[in-house]
């Protein structure tokens, strides 16, 4: 008899598998789009955090279903321009790390909060995911390198509103925690 893996378990693996070694794929041999596709599933803390976007989107309902996966896509298109227009974003990598902590955590406590305010928070992180992926262009060429991190960000804030949708209740706190810990695991590793 096959049993299925709880969904906490599920998304335990799925975040493991999803994170090789190696590093990005380069863009001479796999073309910018690719590159730009797998740039935000080659890091897990690119993977926890957008993920979580779409868990504490899902899980707040109504306009933030949308509206937060929007914003964040929005401010991170906004912090790539700026990394390409050449201006640095200051702690860039701390606050992605801190994205992780502080969105799973507010899909663990369950936080409710206007449509607005979830898609203000998920902007302000969008805007660092943006500027490290801008400043880790290399030679990939630039519009399609940002359509390739852009769909793959969609990706997994979808694969968050899912998770929130079918597992719903608990299980999203329960994720949401998760999140929160690798979060913290990351910043001492």
């Amino acid at each position: 008899m096959i049993r299925t893996l709880p969904p906490l378990a599920a998304a335990a693996a799925a975040a493991l598998l999803a994170s090789p070694a190696s590093a990005h794929l380069a863009p001479g041999a796999h073309g910018s789009l690719a590159a730009g596709a797998t740039h935000p599933l080659f890091g897990l803390d690119h993977v926890l955090a957008m993920v979580a976007v779409g868990l504490w989107a899902g899980q707040t309902g109504g306009r933030a279903v949308w509206a937060a996966p929007a914003a964040f896509i929005a401010a991170m298109v906004a912090g790539y321009g700026l990394a390409l227009a050449g201006l640095t974003v200051p702690m860039a990598e701390p606050m992605i790390l801190a994205s992780v902590v502080a969105i799973g955590l507010l899909a663990a406590s369950a936080a409710r909060m206007p449509a607005g305010l979830v898609a203000g928070a998920a902007a302000v992180f969008g805007l660092f995911h943006g500027a490290a992926h801008g400043g880790e262009l290399g030679e990939a060429g630039a519009l399609a390198f940002g359509l390739g991190f852009v769909v793959a960000t969609a990706a997994l804030h979808a694969a968050g509103i899912g998770l929130a949708r079918l597992t719903g209740g608990l299980a999203v706190r329960g994720l949401g925690a998760g999140t929160a810990v690798a979060g913290v695991a990351l910043a001492f590793a």
